[in-house]
Parts: C-alpha cells; structure tokens; sequence
C-alpha cells in the first residue's frame, strides 16, 4: 500500500493514497477528503498536490478537474453535465463525523446516502468525463 506523505514544521500527514476521495482548493489552502469521511485543511495550494500525486506509483489515480479540484478517478461515480456535480461513492465512503467546530470543512453531502457531491464547471467535468471514457477499461 503506497502512503502519501505530507509535512511542514508542525505537521506531518501520512494517508494511503487509496484513502484520498478527493482534494479541494480553498484559496491558499486544500482540503483533503478521506474515504472514511474525515476533511483535513492543509496550508497548500492544489498545484503543491498535483505535483506529489504525479510522482507516485498509482498517479494515474488521480485527475485534476479545473482549477479548483483533484479527483481519485476510483471513487468517481456519476458526471452530471447538466447539475453540473460529480458524485463520489463506493462501498467504503463513510459519512463524516458531525461536529460543531466552524473550522472543520464537511463536504457537501446527501443526507439519505453516504455519497459525496461536488460542484464543478460543466467544461471542466466535460473534460473529466472525456478522460474517463478513454482510459482502459473504463476505470
């Protein structure tokens, strides 16, 4: 199992890179949304991300979708063009834990399922679906 690693002065992250769902930018920040439903702000840009997912042995995992997204093609499960989303599931996705700290990012998510949603630029998904449907065997 490939880890992902991440550290600063304070901090190191390590998360199995087939934990990562998806990463989200935030101005200077990214929040790191995990498989069992845990968000982490990280005091990095998208690009920082990109640059350290190229550099693994699964990088084609993961997709940059516009300016504002990184995607585990894996957990991707519909591409609405005209709702303009992307819907991540799988039979590991968990519902993150509530909490009262304003601090802590939740994504988006359906209340009747344990499925993330997340609003993206239609031309941005357009492209996503397009790479999609080109891989091999449609994973």
């Amino acid at each position: 199992m490939e880890r992902f690693r991440i550290k600063t002065t304070t901090l190191l992250v390590r998360v199995a890179v087939d934990e990562i769902v998806y990463v989200k930018a935030d101005g200077n920040y990214s929040d790191l949304v995990l498989i069992n439903g845990q968000s982490r702000k990280m005091t990095f840009q998208l690009q920082h991300f990109e640059k350290h997912f190229k550099l693994l042995h699964n990088a084609d995992l993961f997709i940059r979708v516009g300016r504002s997204l990184i995607v585990n093609r894996l957990y991707v499960q519909v591409i609405d063009l005209i709702d303009q989303t992307i819907t991540f599931g799988g039979k590991h996705l968990v519902r993150p834990p509530r909490t009262n700290n304003p601090h802590t990012w939740r994504p988006e998510r359906d209340e009747d399922s344990d499925i993330y949603t997340v609003n993206v630029a239609r031309e941005a998904l357009k492209n996503l679906k397009d790479q999609l449907e080109r891989m091999k065997g449609g994973e």
